[in-house]
C-alpha cells in the first residue's frame, strides 16, 4: 500500500472545519479519502449527565480518549484497519458496537482538541485551523445541536458560555499557531483548492 497522509483539521466548534474536510472529500472522492472524527472517542458520559447544558464538560480533553485516537492513528500508519466506537450525543452512550474502518491513502482527522494532544498531534502529517469569529462559531452550534442533537437553545447557550467559550480559548485557540494553514471565511474557498491540488499531487 502507498503511504497513507493523515491531515488533521481543527478549530472551534461551528467553525467550520467539518464543512471544509467534506468538501474536500466531495472532491476527492470516497475512494481515495476518509474522515476520522474525533467525536467518535468521547467516553461514556450517560451516569454522569444531569442535563442539558449541565455539568459535564464535553469540551475538554478529559472527555475523550484521545489514547486510543492515537493508537488507531498509528495502526492506520501502517494500513492496518481500525475499530472506530460510536457515541450517541443523545444518549451520551458509547455503543457496544463499532464502525469498521479501513485505511485510505488520504485521512483526514476532524476535531477542535486534535491539536492539543501530543498522542494524536504527533501522528499528523499536515495541520490545518480553521478559525471563525465567535458569534458566528455560537449562531452554527446553536443550530446543529437544537437541530440534530435535541438540544433546548437554552442547554446549548448555557453550554457555550460556561464551557465550550473557556475550554475554546485555553485548549483550541493557542494550538492555531501549530498549524500549517489557518483558513477563515475570507479565504475558505481558495485554501479549499489549494489543498485540493497539494493533495491530488500526492496520489
Amino acid at each position: 500500500m502507498s503511504e497513507i497522509i493523515i491531515i488533521g483539521v481543527s478549530g472551534g466548534s461551528g467553525s467550520g472545519k467539518t464543512t471544509f474536510v467534506s468538501r474536500l472529500q466531495e472532491l476527492l472522492g470516497n475512494d481515495l479519502c476518509s474522515i476520522l472524527g474525533q467525536d467518535s472517542y468521547y467516553i461514556d458520559q450517560s451516569h454522569r449527565f444531569d442535563e442539558d447544558g449541565g455539568s459535564v464538560n464535553f469540551d475538554h480533553p478529559s472527555a475523550l480518549e484521545f489514547s486510543l485516537m492515537g493508537e488507531h492513528l498509528q495502526d492506520l500508519k501502517k494500513g492496518n484497519s481500525i475499530q472506530v466506537p460510536i457515541y450517541d450525543f443523545a444518549t451520551h452512550t458509547r455503543s457496544e458496537e463499532f464502525i469498521h474502518f479501513e485505511p485510505n491513502r488520504i485521512v483526514f482527522v476532524d476535531g477542535i482538541l486534535i491539536f492539543s494532544q501530543p498522542q494524536v498531534f504527533e501522528n499528523l502529517d499536515h495541520k490545518i485551523f480553521v478559525d471563525c469569529p465567535e458569534d458566528l462559531r455560537f449562531s452554527r452550534r446553536l443550530k446543529r445541536d437544537t437541530v440534530e442533537r435535541g438540544r433546548t437553545p437554552e442547554g446549548v447557550e448555557a453550554q457555550f458560555y460556561k464551557q465550550v467559550k473557556p475550554m475554546h480559548d485555553q485548549f483550541v485557540e493557542p494550538t492555531k499557531e501549530t498549524a500549517c494553514d489557518v483558513v477563515n471565511v475570507e479565504n475558505f474557498d481558495e485554501r479549499l483548492e489549494h489543498w485540493l491540488k497539494l493533495i491530488s499531487k500526492h496520489l
